[in-house]
């Protein structure tokens, strides 16, 4: 459970006012000293993440937030930053001091909650000092339809309660997605084509190379991993034909050549827009990679913040392929980990990558911000794909979105 990656884990966040005993909630939870305390109101300044393990929920990340009551220049940052949290929120703890009462923010927190249909418990802390009205609680149950949750992270009353209440109300299917495994039979072949070059990890494969194997050996289907130089070769050698091959996106073009027409094909970046995402809409907005002037703004966005080689793929590989379409100079912005522009309007695409370091709810959100926004959106296997003149085939395994861009192009 240790090694699970955040974008597997449910995301839970515990949102309030300040000095209402987020941080030592979280500390309660995780009986651990992990979240700086005081009572001192705005110690806490950025969301802090902290990974862990409920039973029988599993792996979760827990995110202690400033208090959204917060004032001043600096405070309005730290609530900013809070709001950005809903956006990747499985799960909402509202943390209520149980001497104020469930008050305004409340009522605002909760609104917020269910604008982004984020399933959430409310906690009301520091029984030990002070019980909870009885108004409150009614106002609490009215405004989520089940009973709120009284504890004291001081003593540790009440947090068996709210881990039973955590267990029951957590999405039921909020792990449910499969990379690949449904695409398969028990006995399948599978060959991932994975090439090793100055981006590959020394010693390690990728996040979503492993995370497919283990998906496909989880559905007792067969994996076989080669270099692009030795897919012909395996293929060649399998007494059985496999059932799908799937290719990093930088490969696609030698892949495809090398790859029969009669097995199926795609790449772990395609796999990861249907896994974290909506492939279907990713798919829709290639069309306009072929509308794109000179000129234009192009936004590449990436959830993790590795070292950029020279022959980076977002940095480098995609925006020249990009330009030799276009026939002209794009300008291009940036922006990777957790930061996102606001405002999207400006551009006439968003290229993002495969999403393997942020959780599905945090990468629809951005989908539906670019969306809102007006502005196409495609992830870096269904560009590359159709920069390469073969994204209908990279969709052989999902035909009826094959069909869509069919429709699409005629």
């Amino acid at each position: 459970m240790d090694h699970t990656p955040k974008g597997n884990r449910l995301h839970i966040a515990l949102f309030g006012r300040r000095n209402a005993g987020k941080s030592s909630l979280i500390n309660a939870l995780t009986n651990q000293d992990i979240a700086l305390v005081s009572n001192t109101p705005g110690t806490t300044t950025d969301p802090v993440y902290k990974a862990m393990e409920i039973l029988p929920v599993g792996p979760v990340v827990l995110i202690d937030t400033p208090g959204l009551d917060d004032s001043g220049n600096l405070g309005e940052l730290r609530v900013k930053r809070s709001m950005d949290v809903f956006n990747k929120a499985d799960l909402a703890l509202l943390v209520v001091d149980a001497q104020n009462g469930f008050t305004e923010y409340e009522l605002k927190i909760t609104q917020h909650c269910q604008n982004k249909k984020i399933p959430t418990i409310v906690v009301f802390n520091k029984i030990d000092i002070q019980g909870v009205a009885e108004q409150d609680i009614e106002q609490a149950k009215a405004a989520f339809s089940r009973e709120p949750v009284l504890v004291s992270a001081l003593t540790g009353q009440g947090i068996s309660e709210l881990k039973a209440a955590i267990v029951k109300t957590a999405p039921a299917n909020w792990d449910d997605r499969v990379i690949v495994g449904d695409l398969l039979n028990p006995g399948d072949t599978v060959v991932l084509v994975t090439p090793i070059d100055t981006a590959a990890p020394k010693g390690r494969l990728i996040l979503p190379q492993v995370q497919t194997i283990r998906d496909i050996l989880d559905h007792q289907a067969m994996a076989y991993v080669v270099k692009e130089s030795e897919l012909r070769e395996c293929l060649g050698n399998l007494n059985k034909k496999p059932k799908l091959v799937i290719t990093d996106s930088q490969a696609f073009k030698e892949v495809a050549r090398d790859t029969p027409e009669d097995i199926q094909l795609t790449s772990f970046s395609i796999l990861f827009a249907r896994y974290k995402g909506d492939l279907e809409t990713l798919v829709a907005g290639a069309k306009a990679i072929g509308n794109l002037q000179p000129g234009d703004k192009v936004l590449i966005s990436e959830a993790c913040t590795h070292h950029r080689m020279e022959d980076d793929i977002g940095t480098k590989k995609i925006p020249g392929w990009l330009q030799k379409i276009v026939g002209g100079d794009l300008e291009f912005h940036w922006s990777s980990g957790h930061s996102f522009p606001e405002d999207l309007t400006e551009y006439k695409l968003v290229v993002h990558c495969g999403a393997c370091m942020i959780n599905g709810r945090q990468m629809l959100s951005r989908m539906m911000q670019v969306q809102q926004s007006g502005v196409p959106m495609v992830n870096y296997g269904v560009c590359i794909a159709y920069i390469m003149g073969i994204l209908h085939r990279a969709l052989s395994p999902f035909p009826t979105i094959q069909a869509m861009l069919a429709d699409q192009n005629s």
